[in-house]
């Protein structure tokens, strides 16, 4: 007579705090915000509308240009730390990782040291570090002659977004250089010194071994970046307020949601509208991690070992 498994109880018990935790701060107040998409304050009583929000939203010229507006800055926002802040940190990684650089654990802290700044912080310091009143960009700029490119990157609307994003790259370019780093410390010696027995060796190597040995990292990194940059709110608010000055020019999701949420100056807010909001995010969060994993990965699983 076969033995009868016995119940493993305890897997339950040691998931069930993480569970209903994360539940309680995830799980239903993402439920809880679809819900509200869904209803309309009318004659002070939440009445169900069904698709009406959303139909306002993209729909209404006045919802519907601050939305594309939102998205569309958004979208410069994630590609600008795609092409600049991961690139970067692949290379910091690339430079790091060498084991004749001297002082490189030195080096590696002072560039992770931005990322556990306060998001005010670095949003304060930096309007203050590029004010053309009081600022020490323009006399930086002085003092190696190049005073003639400054201008006042954050008051001019095609400037303000860029170099909002530009600061943001430099608070988290560590993170995609320490997931790197990690990736290229993982690559097994011996495939390296095979690399060398056949005459491939530094940045040779890199090209030819590494990198397509750390796509799977890079992929990580790209859909981290992108969830990151969707969610994004605080270091525009901290820089430029809610209202994403000059002229909605730094206007991002996270932005456009705070204000009609909770309402800013004479705007009343409207948790329905914003919910809407919330919720058109989390899709085209969804949407982009869906085609990560599902278009992406499955390609870049070629490359593990």
């Amino acid at each position: 007579m076969a033995r009868r498994r016995p119940v493993r109880w305890h897997i339950a018990v040691f998931l069930a705090p993480a569970v209903l935790v994360y539940t309680a701060v995830m799980i239903y107040p993402l439920f809880n915000t679809l819900r509200l998409s869904f209803y309309s304050e009318i004659g002070r009583e939440r009445v169900f509308v069904g698709m009406q929000n959303f139909a306002t939203l993209f729909g209404d010229a006045i919802w519907s240009d601050q939305f594309w507006n939102a998205l569309a800055n958004n979208f410069w926002f994630f590609l600008i730390h795609m092409a600049v802040q991961n690139p970067i940190g692949i290379a910091l990684a690339a430079l790091l990782s060498s084991p004749r650089l001297r002082f490189a654990a030195l080096y590696r802290s002072a560039i992770f040291v931005p990322t556990i700044l306060s998001f005010v912080i670095v949003g304060f310091a930096w309007k203050l570090i590029l004010s053309p009143i009081w600022g020490i960009a323009p006399g930086m700029l002085e003092a190696v002659g190049l005073k003639f490119l400054y201008a006042p990157w954050l008051g001019k609307e095609e400037y303000a977004l860029t170099t909002l994003a530009l600061v943001s790259v430099w608070q988290f370019v560590g993170i995609p250089m320490m997931l790197i780093y990690a990736a290229l410390l993982s690559i097994p010696d011996e495939i390296l010194e095979a690399g060398a027995c056949d005459g491939i060796t530094g940045w040779a190597a890199f090209w030819k071994i590494k990198l397509p040995l750390i796509l799977p990292s890079i992929g990580i990194i790209s859909i981290l970046t992108f969830v990151g940059n969707f969610n994004a709110f605080d270091l525009i608010y901290a820089a430029q307020g809610a209202l994403a000055g000059p002229d909605f020019s730094t206007d991002i999701l996270g932005t456009f949601l705070y204000r009609t949420f909770f309402g800013f100056q004479l705007q009343l807010g409207d948790p329905h509208m914003g919910a809407a909001i919330a919720s058109a995010m989390f899709a085209i969060i969804l949407i982009g991690v869906c085609v990560y994993l599902f278009g992406i990965q499955r390609r870049l699983r070629t490359y593990q070992f």
